[in-house]
């Protein structure tokens, strides 16, 4: 209680309080007797002063009154005011009726007195948050913002009229850095049209932003949608690209609550925001039935869907969680992010090739996986077009090896980490996935639970398109685009992630998973929407270039081969190949296997010899439907 008396707010707070009381009792004595007031209760009320500023002021203490700072007063301050008002009130009332039973005393006096106490001090609360939020800077600046007009600040319109929306009106209205005047709400609900928040009227819906931009000069639209889903977002995006409007949103609850943002952040709109997708809802329990208390290893766990693997494994408590990649600075990132950020000690890491045999058996010795998730691959489709001997090595080699060793070794599961263009592939890396996923299947049923999960491009994901057009739009542009027409899946980098993991524990070995994707997007559509959200205009401030299909590039991509038989999993976002069991016309699994294996032992020997049109011819032997596509390719 007595630290509030070290302020000098404190004080002042407090005498005008007194002030407030004394004018609550002289002023319900002149409405009770109806403002005619003679000596007897002239003396009454000045016999009474003192007693009904001790009991009013040691209430007031007692409630805590003069511990908050009053330029936030809300409903909770002046709760607590409404309660010592009635306490003090009593205890006045408790006084009269002991010492005087009230002879002399009239009762009405003590009620209207503790109701203008209650509005008169409340009244001095919520004047001092009024002067605040209108005129007082907390900032460095001045208090110039006092003499500012309306002028001097940018119209805008908030778009969301729900609670995220009141609560960035609110940020608004009473943050005297931002230079914003909201002048109106909108929402597509017909419910809240025409209704108003704070005095704010809602203006209309997405298809009404032309018109309230003619009539109210909005100059921006912030988007307070938090919770929408990527259509939703899209829809106002291009309607206030339509109408010329600058727009910004406001953060998703998810990053506040994790520390990525602050409340108070209002940020441009990244693509992740066009691209919004419901949150993954996990089967933490079947996840966890294979994960927990195990030792799992990933391959890759430097690279972008290694390390978010990395990140949501940790949370299903592993006994021990073992990183392999090739990319020493990348193993050293998520080494330190698991340690440091997470609190994660239980990893161990190794730095080395997945297809060097000696090591894979060494590792496997050492610390006897039981869940193998395969994702590392080199993935860079021009750069494998060039050097397709890599591909064969790693790619497939490397998926060789962890196979059998997987199988050695007893692994429970083997998950691999597959793509898209592994879907009548045109190019090297699509057709080196192919491969894999035929080896896995080959290799099922023997002992070891083995699936392929397939899927697009993942937004932000090293090599993907967005950081590139990112940096083309820093340096003035142009914006290089392959082709107008050409089309990709996408998926953010966590959701891929959890959905790997969850189609891990549906498998029951031989499948082939297929992630929901969405609705494939326009790259030259993504590359407009990023120089706009950059602040500038495609083709007048950032050019847009075709530069033409590059080597092996489709123009758009599969998530399946014709006659594949797709079902659905239990899972809404999952869906599943199963294997047909004919083994491509073979009769069993072992001689399917063994043709295969035969097929690649000519096609390392091939690669060894960095022969790029043999490499092409050979793996076209073993995917058929691969279509080989001429090469320039220079040692």
């Amino acid at each position: 209680m007595f630290t509030q008396l070290r302020h000098f707010n404190f004080y002042v707070i407090f005498f005008l309080d007194l002030i407030l009381f004394s004018a609550a009792l002289f002023s319900a004595y002149l409405i009770r007797f109806e403002f005619i007031l003679d000596r007897y209760y002239f003396a009454q009320v000045l016999s009474l002063l003192p007693i009904v500023l001790v009991v009013k002021a040691t209430a007031f203490l007692f409630m805590g009154l003069y511990k908050g700072m009053f330029r936030y007063t809300g409903i909770p301050d002046l709760w607590k005011l409404c309660k010592a008002t009635v306490l003090s009130t009593l205890v006045l009332m408790a006084i009269i009726l002991i010492v005087h039973r009230f002879q002399g005393y009239s009762r009405g006096v003590f009620l209207i007195d503790g109701v203008l106490a209650f509005l008169f001090t409340g009244g001095l609360r919520v004047f001092i948050r009024f002067i605040f939020q209108k005129y007082m800077n907390t900032g460095t600046e001045s208090a110039f913002h006092l003499f500012k007009t309306s002028k001097d600040f940018n119209p805008v319109l908030i778009y969301g009229a729900g609670s995220a929306g009141e609560k960035l009106f609110r940020e608004v209205s009473e943050n005297p850095r931002l230079t914003y005047r909201v002048v109106g709400f909108a929402d597509d609900d017909k419910s809240k049209q025409g209704r108003s928040i704070h005095g704010v009227p809602v203006l209309g819906g997405v298809k009404d932003l032309g018109v309230i931009r003619e009539k109210h000069k909005v100059k921006e639209v912030l988007i307070a949608m938090p919770s929408s889903t990527g259509r939703q977002m899209r829809v106002v995006v291009e309607a206030c690209k339509a109408c010329d409007l600058q727009f910004k949103t406001l953060p998703g609850l998810s990053n506040i609550i994790d520390g990525k943002v602050s409340v108070k952040t209002l940020r441009d709109v990244s693509y992740k925001d066009l691209l919004r997708r419901k949150p993954v809802e996990l089967d933490s329990d079947k996840i966890a039935g294979y994960l927990n208390d195990k030792i799992v290893l990933v391959t890759g766990a430097g690279g972008s869907i290694g390390s978010e693997l990395c990140r949501q494994i940790i949370k299903f408590q592993p006994r021990q969680l073992v990183l392999l990649d090739v990319s020493e600075s990348g193993l050293y990132h998520i080494q330190m992010e698991l340690k440091h950020r997470a609190g994660y000690q239980q990893y161990s890491t190794v730095l080395g090739q997945i297809q060097d045999e000696e090591l894979i058996e060494s590792m496997m010795q050492r610390y006897k996986p039981q869940v193998i998730f395969h994702a590392a691959a080199y993935k860079h489709v021009p750069m494998l077009e060039r050097n397709p001997w890599q591909a064969v090595s790693n790619n497939i080699r490397g998926n060789h090896v962890m196979l059998e060793k997987a199988l050695e070794y007893g692994v429970g599961y083997f998950v691999l980490v597959s793509t898209d263009k592994a879907v009548r592939p045109t190019n090297i890396m699509g057709a080196s996935k192919r491969v894999c996923e035929l080896l896995v299947r080959s290799y099922m049923g023997n002992g070891t639970r083995m699936m392929s999960v397939r899927f697009g491009n993942v937004v932000g994901s090293s090599g993907s398109v967005i950081p590139l057009f990112r940096e083309q739009i820093e340096r003035g542009g142009p914006v290089t685009v392959t082709h107008p027409e050409v089309t990709r899946y996408f998926m953010t980098i966590p959701e891929a992630s959890q959905l790997i993991l969850q189609a891990g524990a549906q498998g029951k070995g031989g499948e082939t998973f297929i992630l929901d994707m969405g609705t494939p997007i326009k790259i030259a559509d993504m590359a407009r929407d990023l120089i706009r959200l950059s602040g500038k205009e495609p083709d007048d401030d950032i050019e847009v270039q075709f530069t033409g299909l590059r080597q092996g590039e489709k123009l758009y991509e599969e998530l399946i081969t014709e006659g594949e038989g797709i079902v659905p999993t239990m899972h809404e976002k999952i869906m599943v190949l199963k294997a047909d069991g004919d083994w491509d016309g073979m009769g069993s699994q072992e001689v399917f296997r063994q043709h295969l294996l035969d097929q690649l032992q000519n096609l390392y020997t091939v690669a060894s010899l960095h022969d790029v049109q043999g490499i092409r011819e050979k793996i076209k032997e073993i995917v058929p439907e691969y279509e080989v596509q001429g090469s320039t390719c220079v040692l």
